[in-house]
């Protein structure tokens, strides 16, 4: 069963698979590993522009690890899941100091690289080297709970276990570079979460959730029937000098948007009036509200809600050590106006500063 799954996905590949991907062209083990990277928990269509400016800046692993973590987040900025990008910069420098800026070729080494685990390392060698190599992502983990009628919850460790344990015996031999790009594709374009194509599947004679109907309800997730999205508000304080610059500051490593840069953030407007006179010494509360600001996260909505604090200079920023730190936060005055340094900038607030700048500055023109 194995050997035939694999004739009649490489044979569907062949006619339907994906074969002009940009990382598929000038083929490299970098180009792989940075698009795989992009493409955790991303579809296809949104890494597709990242990918090609992120190339153009960084077109192999030393210019990506002599770079400034700042701008390498500049680049990431809308893709999400940032900690992604902080690996991928880690992992260039672990490349450059370690082996001598050449990708290492074995998977055990692969797997020590921040940011990179078992199936990425798989596919990564499979693609760029054609090494055989199980994966086991997001869309394979569908196709086979669909094909073997695994139940329940496959995030256990016995689930876990059997799919590698599958992943592994359908892997051919041959072709394991075409056959990892086949079995995403399936996943992508026909073995879909919801409404799956089954009618155009190349196995589906083959599956056992179509033969026996139970496509829609397998892989099982978990009900959120009746339960109300999560949602969460910070109020973020935007102190503005009169030139434009607005005070940001870097957020912990940890939790959302780690090491971009934000406006400080306060749980009400009356902390980040309190808050503006720790750290700009504002005795007074010349602030006007925004408009609310929000975005969607994977589990939870977020609504920022901005107040505009006009002062009258960019100055030094009285900010103390929080407790769980071991030191202040570093603190910049952007301009957004005419921004002369790249910054990690969270997506909304990326937003919210070229409102402000629209704002504050109406007549300007570029």
């Amino acid at each position: 069963m194995a050997a035939d799954f694999a004739i009649c996905l490489l044979a569907w590949f062949d006619e339907h698979g994906r074969h002009d991907l940009p990382w598929q062209r000038n083929r490299s083990a970098y180009r792989v590993w940075v698009s795989e990277i992009m493409l955790q928990q991303t579809q296809v269509a949104t890494v597709i522009p990242y990918f090609e400016r992120f190339m153009a800046r960084f077109p192999d692993v030393s210019s990506l690890a002599s770079a400034q973590l700042d701008e390498v987040l500049s680049l990431w900025t809308g893709l999400g899941y940032y900690a992604r990008a902080r690996n991928l910069h880690r992992a260039a420098c672990v490349i450059v100091e370690r082996h001598q800026g050449n990708f290492p070729q074995e998977f055990a080494t692969v797997t020590e690289l921040p940011g990179i685990g078992r199936s990425t390392a798989g596919a990564i060698l499979a693609q760029a080297l054609g090494q055989r190599h199980p994966i086991l992502d997001g869309n394979v983990r569908r196709v086979l709970a669909r094909r073997h009628l695994i139940e329940g919850d496959l995030t256990t460790t016995a689930a876990q276990a059997r799919l590698w344990q599958l992943a592994d015996e359908q892997t051919p031999d041959a072709r394991s570079r075409d056959f990892t790009q086949a079995i995403m594709d399936l996943g992508a374009t026909c073995c879909t979460r919801s409404k799956p194509a089954c009618a155009r599947c190349p196995v589906a004679e083959d599956c056992g959730a179509f033969l026996a109907g139970r496509q829609a309800e397998l892989p099982a997730v978990k009900s959120r029937r009746g339960k109300a999205r999560p949602q969460r508000h910070t109020v973020m304080l935007l102190a503005q000098a009169p030139g434009g610059a607005v005070l940001l500051e870097r957020r912990p490593e940890s939790g959302i948007w780690g090491g971009l840069w934000c406006p400080p953030e306060f749980a009400s407007a009356d902390q980040a009036r309190a808050g503006s006179v720790m750290l700009l010494g504002q005795g007074n509360w010349p602030a006007a509200p925004m408009p609310t600001v929000r975005h969607s996260f994977t589990h939870f909505d977020l609504y920022i809600e901005p107040w505009l604090l006009p002062i009258a200079q960019a100055q030094t920023v009285n900010r103390v050590a929080e407790p769980e730190a071991s030191a202040a936060r570093p603190t910049v005055w952007y301009n957004a106006t005419r921004p002369t340094q790249q910054f990690g900038l969270p997506a909304p607030v990326k937003t919210l500063l070229e409102r402000l700048v629209r704002q504050s500055f109406p007549n300007r023109t570029e």
